[in-house]
């Protein structure tokens, strides 16, 4: 399977979000952070991605009888290389693109149906801005904003913190 498809495949993506927090979870732990998907599906893409090395075997140990692993997302295969990037075709933009922006449409859909979903309190935004940024602008903001998130990834769940997923999208427009 090539490894864009891997990555946009509507599923494993939920599961890549599940894992984005850097914990590592048994497939136990997936279904019931993702109770939407059904087992044999929870574990056939999950299989699929530990093949493909984007998630890890951290450990397995014995539970009634059967094999439960822990796995960790590997960082590193849930990106596109810039080979693989370059070789993508308007096509494949398009279907991953499609593939992100119907996820994002989703959770905030299951965010929405959530009794205690209040978008004020929980500082929900979502907003465009037009900036006018040569490409070497463009890097260091594209480089500024990982290094501000990447500094955040390594908080630990705590009582004042809540999970919060930050998507970034650069689009450039007609003048």
């Amino acid at each position: 399977m090539a490894h864009l498809d891997l990555l946009i495949h509507p599923v494993r993506l939920r599961i890549l979000q599940a894992l984005l927090d850097g914990r590592p979870s048994t497939t136990t732990q997936l279904r019931n952070r993702l109770p939407d998907i059904p087992p044999a599906t929870m574990y056939r893409h999950v299989a699929a991605l530990t093949a493909a090395g984007v998630l890890e075997v951290l450990g397995e140990k014995r539970v009634r009888g059967a094999v439960e692993r822990t796995y960790r997302l590997q960082w590193d295969r849930t990106e596109l290389d810039p080979t693989e990037r370059a070789a993508m075709s308007v096509d494949d933009h398009r279907r991953a693109f499609t593939a992100f922006t119907g996820g994002l449409l989703a959770d905030f859909d299951r965010y929405l149906t959530r009794e205690s979903a209040d978008p004020d309190t929980d500082g929900v935004t979502y907003r465009q801005a037009a900036l006018w940024l040569t490409d070497a602008e463009l890097a260091e903001l594209v480089a500024e904003l990982r290094s501000a998130i990447t500094a955040r990834t390594k908080n630990d769940p705590g009582q004042d913190r809540t999970r919060r997923m930050i998507s970034v999208v650069v689009i450039p427009t007609e003048n």
